[in-house]
């Protein structure tokens, strides 16, 4: 019985790390394209750990992992600085445009809704 609890567990961190892996590689290929990147990491609940990513050239995205750990080691693998908290210099190097005004904040104050 501890022999196939054994397995399981060695086939979930298997797992696991090709999941990190692929993430790094998302997050090197984000960081490639925008001239850097740093990140920050968060809890969403069930649904997993959103790592938030921010280009040098303020562009922004965002991935998901299923689980703390893997996001962290993904980062850690791609080799970016993580922010304790989305604040300060590091929120003000996102830029914006009119799609995401108008379908964060104009919907909410009667703007257009891209939709």
């Amino acid at each position: 019985m501890a022999e196939i609890q054994q397995v399981e567990d060695s086939k979930q961190a298997a797992r696991a790390e090709r999941k990190a892996a692929r993430l790094a590689k998302e997050i090197g290929a984000f960081a490639q394209a925008h001239g850097g990147a740093e990140g920050q990491i968060a809890y969403i609940g069930h649904e997993g750990t959103r790592i938030l990513l921010v280009g040098e050239d303020g562009g922004w995205g965002d991935l998901v992992a299923p689980t703390y750990a893997v996001a962290q080691s993904a980062v850690e693998k791609a080799g970016i600085t993580v922010h304790e908290e989305f604040a300060g210099e590091f929120a003000a190097k996102v830029k914006t445009g009119p799609y995401e005004w108008t379908r964060m904040a104009g919907i909410q104050v009667g703007g257009p809704s891209n939709g």
